[in-house]
């Protein structure tokens, strides 16, 4: 290819992105060179921006811009409901959705032998630590339908036994599937047909 070295150190980067590969990036590169004022600068700006204020919320794990989330910082959210996610992208599904109106706690990933993913690896002990102090009434356990995902959930189940109601998403969610690929609506019917575990 005949780009300069800067040009194609971006194709690169933009490659590694999820759903990007080297061909997709190299268009999307094109795309934002000939859009450079409509587009180019202003999300490098953004991009800047994001590197500079993100941080994890020290409370549940969400991405934000501050100490403390939003969602963890809204009174309204306070009503004894906590639901668990593996990731944050789930706790954005969650999010988009609309119908959960409480907080989250995001896992970090999922219990993995495979992978040498113990319970210290994810924010197990902080998750125990909340339900002692925050009020918690009912636990969703809204973790992906895979191997590692239920897992997981049935460890924090039996830590959970008898201090807390333990439920977990229904039907709509697909054995193998994953909540960011999931439509609003089959969210929302898993989220209302939760069962106890």
């Amino acid at each position: 290819m005949s780009a300069s070295r800067e040009i194609e150190d971006l194709i690169e980067l933009m490659a590694r992105l999820p759903g990007l590969g080297p061909r997709s990036a190299r268009r999307a590169v094109l795309h934002l060179i000939r859009k450079r004022g409509a587009l180019l600068a202003p999300l490098a700006q953004a991009m800047q921006q994001v590197a500079d204020s993100a941080r994890e919320c020290l409370n549940c794990g969400n991405i934000g811009t501050s100490d403390i989330c939003d969602i963890c910082a809204s009174e309204k959210r306070a009503t004894g409901e906590l639901c668990v996610v593996e990731d944050v992208s789930d706790l954005w599904a969650m999010e988009r959705a609309g119908v959960f109106k409480g907080r989250y706690h995001v896992l970090g990933g999922t219990l993995s032998a495979l992978d040498a993913v113990g319970p210290e690896d994810l924010r197990i002990p902080r998750l125990v630590e909340r339900i002692g102090t925050e009020g918690i009434t009912e636990v969703i356990l809204a973790l992906n339908a895979t191997v590692d995902g239920q897992t997981t959930a049935h460890y924090i189940a039996d830590q959970l036994q008898g201090r807390v109601r333990l439920t977990s998403l229904a039907q709509g969610v697909p054995i193998g599937g994953e909540l960011d690929y999931l439509d609003d609506g089959t969210i929302s019917a898993a989220l209302r047909a939760r069962r106890e575990l």
